[in-house]
């Protein structure tokens, strides 16, 4: 019986030094450990910064919409929510036009608590920028939305 495996080391080299995914997936758990390191101070990962980002809107946007923008479906964007909604940060309520939607709203200590955070992000996000080395932060973001289209 051999012991040679199916595929190659070189093959393992290979999709290491090229995987598109493998690439994304790395550079997007860095960037989440240091905006969660950054935003920690104010209790906030960055998940639940962007959740909150996404409410910030003239009028509560329904669940679909927010699901859409943060790239999740409905019911794990459910489960982000009871964090929020227990400390008093986001409400969810029944939507006016169709009672069985639901809107999602940024509360006034929601508000303060992102406020609070946007000066941590915009530090936190021009150090990324100023650290990549092609210096074209809005190439990359365009070639991010166009694989996330």
């Amino acid at each position: 019986m051999s012991t040679e495996p199916l595929i190659p080391y070189s093959t393992t080299i290979h999709v290491r030094d090229t995987c598109l995914c493998l690439h994304a997936q790395r550079a997007a758990r860095a960037l989440a450990r240091r905006f969660d390191t950054a935003l920690k101070a104010l209790g906030l990962t960055n998940g639940q910064f962007s959740l909150m980002m996404s409410l910030n809107r003239p009028e509560p946007p329904p669940m679909g919409p927010v699901a859409q923008l943060l790239a999740m479906d409905r019911t794990t964007l459910t489960a982000a929510l009871k964090p929020l909604e227990r400390r008093g940060w986001v409400s969810i309520e029944t939507d006016p036009k169709d009672r069985r939607g639901k809107r999602l709203r940024l509360t006034a200590d929601g508000a303060a608590v992102l406020s609070a955070a946007m000066p941590i992000w915009r530090e936190t996000h021009a150090a990324v920028e100023a650290e990549l080395s092609s210096g074209d932060a809005e190439g990359l973001r365009r070639d991010l939305l166009e694989i996330a289209r």
